[in-house]
């Protein structure tokens, strides 16, 4: 999850408070708050990531429906700028051992084997030797994937 407007922290602590609530599911774990410089045009406020784990019996889909409900209610608007600044932004970025690829749903998310603002904090929450489909371990992504420009603040 990220956010680089309008009190990004705020933001991002309230969101996840909102995943906590969501129906069938349970918050397995959050990680520190990061500062991150932006992926995509540079003239824009720095982000704050986070990573959560959701433990839930929603499907994949009925899942990214919660997540983008979540994004709406915090005035989240896609149209605009790809990787542009945002009031929040919660990625699915990996379904259990699932690979997704659809119209609305490609997990794992595409590119998180290269942000350190998804690798670093997701280290937080699970093993080294966690497998993400497709990509490896965990433990062999780290190295490869520089924490530059990344801060822990939390």
């Amino acid at each position: 999850m990220g956010s680089n407007l309008a009190d990004p922290q705020l933001q991002v602590t309230t969101a996840i408070e909102e995943l906590a609530q969501l129906p069938e599911s349970r918050l397995g774990g959050v990680s520190s708050l990061y500062r991150s410089v932006p992926m995509g045009p540079a003239d824009q406020p720095d982000y704050i990531n986070a990573v959560a784990r959701l433990e839930t019996r929603l499907d994949a889909h009925a899942l990214l429906d919660a997540l983008q409900a979540i994004e709406h209610r915090h005035q989240r608007v896609r149209e605009g700028e790809r990787w542009g600044p945002r009031t929040l932004d919660l990625d699915l970025l990996l379904y259990g051992q699932q690979h997704i690829h659809d119209d609305r749903l490609d997990v794992p998310h595409v590119g998180m084997g290269e942000r350190n603002f998804v690798l670093y904090p997701l280290a937080e929450l699970m093993t080294e030797d966690m497998l993400i489909p497709g990509l490896g371990s965990l433990a062999k992504l780290l190295p490869d994937c520089s924490a530059e420009g990344l801060e822990k603040i939390s």
